[in-house]
């Protein structure tokens, strides 16, 4: 266990909002974990759990403990002729355990390539990418309660996943923390490449269809449109793609009709969030210290010195840009502390 007092959070944020926590406390276990719980619970301490803030705006400094894990272990817990199960520590980095799935020749997982984050806020968020979803490999997740220090294995059912949710972002929010989560991953071939322009980059660079030539071009795309936080502060996809109903859609559709969508499900379609920002001037956009990405609108980024009342003033007036041009509100996937 680590323990830091009035610790600095502007490496702990991609945004680089230069904000501090009263405590910074990493541990190495469960057993360090509930133990630290403990202390918190009897000393009715308010604290936050984070990963490597790549999903974080900062407001203030925070006035508690902010826990941060470092289990990151991976083990194989199942294995068939078909499928391995992985028991993966909820603070191992998220593209690591990627990059070691296709190292090991196991498919599903590789869409999911360079997504910032660790493997815990996988399960939280239900990160997903060119057509894929975390729930897609999610097998179950432990978890501590918060309350009572007990642990708790949630099956892939119980963690109640839809499109950037899951049962820990809203019903049962600050209750438990992730420590594991196991995946079930394929040793038989399966792609998916006809969401984006994956398999258009793969034909263009001539390349076999393989793990490491699709995790590869995932890659390649991802640097292309998204910037490195660590040149241009940024939180990655500012807001979720809005799904709307066959009625909103066939208006839509109809007023313009190259709009780009996803069919989900029988009674949605999903509209890029950035095809509907971009439609409203803000690719490029600048104001004060933040600005709007001029590749990927999708993208707030941090200019030099902004603080968070930048950003979500900027976050709002792109809310109300959208809703009154398409009627379509678009939600935050950044969680605002």
């Amino acid at each position: 266990m680590i323990v830091y007092d009035n610790y600095s959070l502007l490496s702990r944020n991609t945004f680089g909002i230069d904000v501090k926590a009263d405590k910074f406390v990493e541990y190495e276990s469960v057993d360090e974990l509930t133990s630290i719980l403990q202390e918190i619970k009897k000393d009715n301490n308010p604290f936050l759990h984070i990963g490597e803030g790549s999903n974080l705006l900062f407001s203030q400094d925070f006035h508690g403990t902010i826990l941060h894990s470092l289990i990151k272990d991976i083990t194989i817990t199942e294995e068939s002729d078909c499928s391995v199960d992985l028991k993966v520590g909820a603070g191992a980095n998220w593209d690591d355990f990627v990059q070691y799935s296709v190292s090991k020749g196991l498919y599903g997982a590789e869409n999911l390539s360079y997504i910032p984050g660790e493997v815990g806020a996988s399960a939280v968020q239900n990160i997903g990418a060119y057509g894929r979803e975390a729930k897609d490999i999610i097998l179950n997740v432990e978890a501590i309660d918060v309350l009572s220090g007990e642990k708790r294995i949630f099956s892939n059912q119980e963690c109640n996943y839809s499109y950037r949710h899951s049962i820990f972002k809203k019903e049962l929010k600050n209750r438990y923390i992730i420590t594991y989560v196991t995946y079930r991953l394929s040793k038989i071939a399966a792609f998916d490449l006809d969401y984006g322009n994956v398999r258009r980059e793969l034909d263009i660079a001539g390349c076999d269809v393989t793990l490491e030539n699709v995790r590869n071009t995932i890659i390649k795309i991802r640097r292309e449109k998204l910037p490195d936080p660590k040149e241009l502060g940024n939180a990655g996809s500012f807001f979720m793609n809005p799904v709307v109903g066959n009625n909103k859609f066939n208006e839509l559709i109809e007023k313009y009709p190259s709009m780009p969508y996803y069919k989900m499900g029988e009674d949605g379609m999903k509209i890029p969030a950035a095809w509907l920002i971009d439609q409203c001037g803000f690719k490029g956009y600048k104001t004060g210290n933040v600005g709007v990405h001029h590749i990927q609108p999708l993208v707030l980024v941090n200019l030099g010195g902004a603080d968070s009342r930048e950003v979500m003033a900027l976050a709002e007036k792109i809310v109300e840009s959208v809703f009154d041009k398409f009627g379509i509100k678009i939600v935050p996937e950044v969680n605002y502390i």
